[in-house]
């Protein structure tokens, strides 16, 4: 439920309608617009009388949430939220670009590639210190070495840095180094792991599972957000459909639909959507075309001799290509890069 407060709305109005909500045991959200303030209320609603909060002075309105996901539907908070990393703003008119490794390998290889993509015109510098893979005989990161490594990227380049956290217990390490923590596909049904990054004040990208509905995306991106971390953003990265010409199928629809029903910040791969470099390009042109946010883009510099997933990793100087093709698209929709 959210309790719309008029124009008029004083802090002492504001102050007592928190109060009565806390004292059902429930939370608050506040969402302070340029008119009304939107106070959220959180946790099982059920039994709350609306016309007790609808006498209070300074109450407009009660309205009931209809979505099964609360605090990321956008009847909860109407206006995009937009995520500051270290000065990069996600999801407001600026697409941001997220580029680099699937794997950090070396310190020259992950150093190499952060000053080629910053020089591309990259926002952020992406590299898995901790790897899941589906062969317990693949690579799996050179752990917490790979996340010192990220660090002496972001030190040389300035670019924020994002990593994949694989375990509740590996929540405060990560922490330690990187600016956004992402939740690998593989990951997005993992409960305690979504609550452990909740009660941390990093950002989090939260990939869809590969078989996962948009609403099973939404509501393990509720796990981060009812925890208390609200900077979050989605990313579509493919689904697994009967396709085996593509490594997995980028479903394009979800980011419309994601930007209509939730506030919250849509980032594409068209890496792990296609699985080949050789569609990269022109799925991610078409991402940004259906409204997606940014981009995450894995670059290599030599993709045949990557330790993972370099099919479907770009050369630098396709990278650049790519960046320079962007630039006129994302005017045309409104967005600069």
């Amino acid at each position: 439920m959210i309790i719309i407060m008029k124009p008029t709305a004083s802090e002492a109005d504001l102050t007592r309608v928190i109060e009565r909500v806390r004292m059902h045991g429930l939370d608050v959200h506040l969402s302070r617009g340029e008119e009304r303030t939107i106070v959220g209320v959180l946790g099982n609603v059920q039994g709350l009388d609306r016309n007790a909060f609808e006498v209070m002075p300074g109450v407009e309105s009660t309205v009931r949430i209809t979505q099964p996901f609360k605090v990321a539907s956008r009847e909860f908070h109407q206006t995009d939220t937009i995520i500051d990393v270290r000065g990069v703003k996600i999801g407001g008119e600026r697409l941001v670009v997220i580029a680099g490794p699937c794997s950090v390998e070396s310190r020259e290889q992950i150093l190499e590639t952060a000053r080629a993509v910053k020089e591309a015109g990259a926002h952020i510098l992406r590299g898995g210190a901790y790897k899941p893979r589906t062969s317990p005989y693949s690579f799996q990161g050179l752990g917490e070495e790979g996340l010192k490594l990220l660090a002496e990227a972001r030190e040389l380049t300035g670019l924020p840095i994002i990593t994949e956290v694989m375990s509740p217990d590996e929540v405060p390490l990560v922490c330690e180094y990187a600016d956004i923590l992402q939740i690998g596909a593989r990951n997005m049904q993992n409960y305690r792991l979504l609550q452990a990054v909740g009660k941390t004040q990093t950002p989090v990208l939260l990939k869809r599972g590969l078989s996962s509905t948009i609403q099973e995306l939404l509501m393990s991106a509720e796990y981060i957000l009812s925890n208390g971390n609200y900077d979050v953003m989605l990313c579509e990265r493919g689904i697994r459909t009967f396709e085996r010409y593509t490594r997995n199928t980028l479903d394009i629809n979800a980011i419309p639909v994601l930007k209509q029903i939730s506030h919250l910040p849509v980032i594409a791969d068209p890496s792990h959507g296609t699985g080949k470099w050789r569609l990269v390009a022109p799925v991610a042109r078409a991402c940004i075309a259906a409204g997606a946010d940014g981009l995450m883009v894995e670059v290599h510099p030599n993709p045949d001799l990557a330790w993972s997933d370099g099919a479907q990793s770009l050369r630098p100087d396709r990278f650049t290509r790519l960046m320079a093709e962007l630039k006129p698209l994302a005017a045309v929709v409104g967005r600069a890069l």
